[in-house]
């Protein structure tokens, strides 16, 4: 985003992440991909903790937004 605006000038004013936490994806009903800021300790099966992590990316949002 920051080459973005930067290099090639272009307007940004906002940014909206895909999901806070991990979802189950839509298409595929599965928990492979982890899209969140927020890991879920959960498989495909449902199977695992469901304990949740904060990712690296939740640190730079977090920077981000402030």
């Amino acid at each position: 985003m920051e080459r973005v605006v930067v290099l090639d000038g272009i307007p940004l004013i906002g940014y909206l992440p895909w999901s806070g936490i991990d979802i189950v994806s839509t298409s595929t009903v599965e928990m492979l991909k982890h899209y969140g800021f927020i890991y879920v300790d959960l498989d495909d099966m449902g199977r695992g903790s469901g304990a949740r992590y904060r990712k690296d990316s939740f640190k730079w949002y977090q920077h981000v937004i402030v």
